[in-house]
């Protein structure tokens, strides 16, 4: 059978003929697998005229002080790791209109409070991150959402990517003090490198086996990353 590709104009349209609107769609996936570009193409491709906001599921992470006194700080981006009451509550609000939305930094890998955002109203809300699995109390960010999108890839070629990530985020605080990736600045690239396949073996595969891939079951629409970054639609 021959693979059926699929690309980010594609899925626009398929949003486009989807009521109602707001259009609020989630889209989810492992670390690293490329979330935030499908999410940024498909919102490149709509028709100019439709409101389109991006919201990422990161600025509902508890602030690392909380996660710190909860000791979690090592289960950041597990469904625990979430304020499901701020994430839940955001999404109501979007659906009738504008709402403020926290935002999660990369440079200092914490919430900043200074980059809270106000979103909507908007035609099409897309919600990409972590998160969408289900939290520990039974809760569900996904009976809020009207799609789901699940995006799947070989966990080889995801950690590849993640080691990537990793580096280049590491070159890039390497001159920057606020940054995270900045105490990581006198190291050997090879103990980078190690440092980052142990991050992703002892937290990010766990957790995409343990909970992420949970949201694949559930999702309208479920599609594979190929290592070339093409797109296989598995589910429609």
């Amino acid at each position: 059978m021959t693979d059926s590709f699929i690309d980010a104009a594609s899925l626009a349209e398929r949003l486009l003929a989807l009521p109602p609107r707001p259009l609020l769609v989630g889209l989810t996936g492992s670390v690293a697998v490329g979330k935030t570009w499908l999410a940024e193409a498909i919102a490149t491709a709509l028709p100019p005229g439709n409101r389109v906001a991006i919201v990422s599921t990161d600025g509902f992470l508890m602030p690392n002080a909380v996660l710190e006194a909860r000791g979690l700080v090592l289960r950041k981006g597990f469904p625990e790791s979430y304020d499901a009451d701020t994430m839940i509550g955001t999404l109501a609000a979007l659906r009738t209109g504008a709402a403020a939305v926290p935002v999660h930094s990369h440079v200092t890998y914490d919430i900043d409070p200074a980059l809270t955002r106000s979103v909507g109203p908007a035609d099409i809300v897309i919600v990409e991150g972590l998160g969408l699995s289900g939290f520990p109390d039974g809760r569900s960010a996904r009976a809020a959402l009207d799609l789901l999108i699940y995006l799947d890839a070989d966990p080889a070629d995801i950690e590849s990517w993640y080691v990537r990530r990793f580096l280049g985020l590491w070159r890039a605080g390497a001159d920057d003090p606020t940054s995270f990736y900045h105490r990581f600045s006198q190291l050997a690239e090879a103990d980078v490198e190690a440092l980052a396949r142990s991050t992703w073996d002892r937290i990010n595969l766990p957790n995409l086996t343990g909970h992420i891939q949970r949201a694949r079951e559930t999702a309208d629409i479920v599609l594979h990353k190929a290592a070339d970054h093409r797109l296989v639609l598995i589910k429609s």
